[in-house]
C-alpha cells in the first residue's frame, strides 16, 4: 500500500499531456532521416562569444566529467556500461567546444566531431535521446558561429538531429527539458535556411513562447525554483537573444524583460562570496556563475533593473525571503517545493535556510553531488541533509525514486516585519500526513550580531530533530558554558545557544559543491519538544 501511495500521490498532480507522451515516446521509432543538411543562412552581426565553461576535454580521447575521467576510443565507449546516466548525457553534450580556451584545442575538436558521427549510430541510446540532442545542437551551432568550420559529415548530422528532436519535445517531462528542446529547434532554425530550417524555427518558437510564459515567474525565478536551473535558463535566455541579434531577426516581446528579471532574482539568491545558494538541486560547476551571466547580458545590451539596497527582500511568487543585517546575509526557503506537475528537482528542504556572515557561509545546505535512484540521492533530497526540522524521521515532502515527489509540503508566510528586527514566519504542512496531523511553524528574527530561530511543532510525535549544517572549512566545539563554539581558522566565527532543547550532538555530515564530490562537516542536531529557540551570534566587526 505504500508503494501505492507513492505512486497514487506522485502521478495525480501530472497533465495529461504528460501521459499520453510518454506512451508515444515509448511506440514512436522511426529511423534517423539522414538526408543532407540544407543550405546555411546568412550571419548580420558577430554571435558574441557566449559563457564559456570548465574544460573536460582534457586530451585527443580524454573527457573530465563531474569529476569523473574516462577515455573515448572506440564506439562502444560512447555509451560506457558501467558509468552514471548523468556522466554519459555529459560526454554527448559537447559543452568543450565552447569551454575556457577552446580555441587551442580546435583540432581536437574536429577530430571529436568526426568520429561521434562515425561511430555513435542515428537514432541510438543516451546520445540520441531528446535532451542531449537538444544540448548538441545548441553547442554544435555555437561552436560555428564562433567562427569554426564544421565537416560536412558534421553539418549533415546536426540537420539529421534536428529533424529527429522535432517529434520527440519532451512533453512527458515539460519544465527545462521542453524549454532546451525548443531553444535547440530555433538554433537549427536559424543557423540553415529554406523551408524545412523555418519549421524547424516556427516550431521551436511556439514552444518558447508558451513555455516563457509557463516557466519564468512575475519575481524573475524560474519556477523549478532551483538557483543552478534558474542560472542554466537564464543562459539560455542570453543564448537566444544572441541568436536573433546574429541573424538580425527582431527580438520576441518580453525576452529582454525576463533576462533581466531573471538576472535581478539570481543576484537576491546568491551569497556575499558571489556564487548561488543550495535549494533543492544544487551544485557549483553545472550552470554559468551569476558573475559570468551578468557579464554576458552586459555585452548583449539587456537593460538591468535597478540594484535594491532593501534589508529585505521577498521574492513572493518563488518562496524565497532574504534578510541582511550588518555583515550577515539570510536566505529563507517558504516556497512549494516547484511545479506541481514537475517537482523533478525538488528537495524536501521546505523552511530550510542558509546563513552567511562577513562574507563567509556559515549554515549550508547540503547540495547535490548526484543523480539516478540510489540511497544517496535519496538522502541529499531528505529533510535531514537540510538546515530545518525532522519530525518522526519523515521528509517533510516525500522525494523518492530519484526525480519524484508524492505527497509534498505547502508553505506560507504568516507574516513579515522590518522594523529594527527583521522578522519573518512561516509554516508548513508537510507533517499532516503523521498520526498527529502535524505543522511546522518557524520564525526567523534577525538583527545586527543575532538570529534567534523559533520552531515549534504542533500535535502528537514522538521525536523533532532541528538539523544546522556547518560550511567545511568551520570547527565546531563546545565551551565550559554549553555554547556551541564556532571558528575559522582558530578565530571566533560565531556562537549557538538553544531554549527547550533536549540532546545535543555534533554529528559528521557531508556538504557536496559540486557531482562526485562530498567534503566532510559537522552537522548540529538538536532533539525538542513543542518550541526550540536557537540563538546565533557573531561579532558586529570582522
Amino acid at each position: 500500500m505504500s508503494r501505492a501511495s507513492l505512486y497514487f500521490h506522485t502521478l495525480r498532480y501530472l497533465r495529461p499531456v504528460q501521459f499520453t507522451s510518454r506512451v508515444r515516446m515509448r511506440l514512436y521509432r522511426p529511423a534517423a532521416d539522414l538526408r543532407p543538411a540544407p543550405a546555411l543562412r546568412r550571419m548580420v552581426a558577430t554571435f558574441y562569444a557566449p559563457i564559456a565553461g570548465k574544460q573536460s576535454l582534457i586530451g585527443p580521447s580524454t573527457f573530465r566529467l563531474l569529476n569523473e575521467q574516462r577515455e573515448v576510443v572506440t564506439a562502444a565507449d560512447w555509451h560506457p556500461a558501467d558509468a552514471d546516466k548523468l556522466w554519459t548525457y555529459n560526454l554527448h553534450y559537447f559543452d568543450d567546444l565552447n569551454a575556457e580556451q577552446a580555441a587551442s584545442r580546435t583540432a581536437w575538436h574536429v577530430q571529436w566531431l568526426e568520429r561521434w558521427v562515425e561511430q555513435v549510430v542515428p537514432g541510438r541510446g543516451d546520445a540520441w535521446e531528446p535532451y542531449p540532442v537538444s544540448r548538441r545542437i545548441v553547442n554544435w551551432i555555437k561552436w560555428a558561429l564562433r567562427g569554426n568550420a564544421p565537416p560536412r559529415p558534421v553539418l549533415d548530422s546536426l540537420a539529421a538531429q534536428a529533424r529527429w528532436l522535432m517529434p520527440r519535445l519532451e512533453y512527458h517531462l515539460l519544465g527545462n527539458h521542453l524549454f532546451a528542446n525548443a531553444k535547440a529547434l530555433v538554433f537549427a532554425g536559424l543557423y540553415f535556411s529554406g523551408d524545412e530550417a523555418r519549421s524547424w524555427w516556427a516550431r521551436g518558437g511556439d514552444v518558447l513562447a508558451r513555455e516563457f510564459e509557463q516557466q519564468m515567474l512575475a519575481d524573475g525565478g524560474h519556477f523549478e525554483l532551483s538557483p543552478m536551473y534558474h542560472a542554466s535558463m537564464l543562459e539560455d535566455v542570453l543564448d537566444l537573444i544572441n541568436l536573433y541579434r546574429t541573424f538580425g531577426m527582431p527580438l520576441p516581446a518580453g525576452w529582454a524583460d525576463i533576462a533581466a528579471r531573471m538576472l535581478r532574482w539570481l543576484e537576491v539568491m546568491s551569497h556575499p562570496d558571489g556564487r548561488i545558494s543550495f535549494f533543492n538541486d544544487c551544485a557549483f560547476d553545472i550552470a554559468p556563475e551569476p558573475a559570468a551571466l551578468e557579464s554576458y547580458a552586459n555585452a548583449l545590451a539587456v537593460p538591468r533593473l535597478a540594484r535594491q539596497s532593501r534589508s529585505l527582500e521577498w521574492l513572493r511568487d518563488s518562496g524565497y525571503l532574504r534578510a541582511s543585517a550588518g555583515p550577515a546575509y539570510l536566505l529563507c526557503d517558504c516556497g512549494e517545493v516547484g511545479p506541481a506537475y514537475q517537482p523533478g528537482h525538488a528537495h524536501a528542504d521546505t523552511l530550510s535556510f542558509e546563513l552567511s556572515v562577513h562574507g563567509r557561509r556559515l549554515f549550508v545546505n547540503s547540495g547535490t553531488s548526484r543523480y539516478g535512484v540510489g540511497p544517496e540521492r535519496q538522502r541529499q533530497r531528505g529533510t535531514a541533509a537540510h538546515n530545518t526540522v525532522v519530525v518522526d524521521g519523515e521528509n517533510s515532502s516525500e522525494v523518492w525514486a530519484g526525480f519524484r515527489v508524492a505527497r509534498r509540503a505547502h508553505a506560507s508566510v504568516d507574516a513579515v516585519t522590518d522594523q529594527g528586527e527583521l522578522t519573518v514566519s512561516a509554516h508548513h504542512d508537510g507533517y499532516r500526513r503523521l498520526s498527529g496531523r502535524n505543522r511546522h511553524y518557524r520564525t526567523w528574527s534577525l538583527r545586527p550580531g543575532d538570529l534567534a530561530i523559533s520552531d515549534r511543532i504542533t500535535g502528537d510525535y514522538q521525536e523533532a530533530l532541528a538539523y544546522f549544517h556547518l560550511h567545511p572549512q568551520l570547527r565546531v566545539s563546545r565551551t565550559d558554558t554549553g555554547e556551541i563554539l564556532i571558528t575559522h581558522l582558530g578565530n571566533k566565527m560565531a556562537t549557538m545557544t538553544f531554549e527547550g532543547a533536549g540532546a545535543i550532538e555534533l554529528a559528521p555530515g557531508t556538504w557536496h559543491p559540486r557531482f562526485g564530490e562530498a567534503q566532510e562537516n559537522v552537522c548540529v542536531r538538536v532533539r525538542f519538544a513543542g518550541a526550540l529557540i536557537t540563538r546565533v551570534r557573531w561579532p558586529v566587526a570582522a
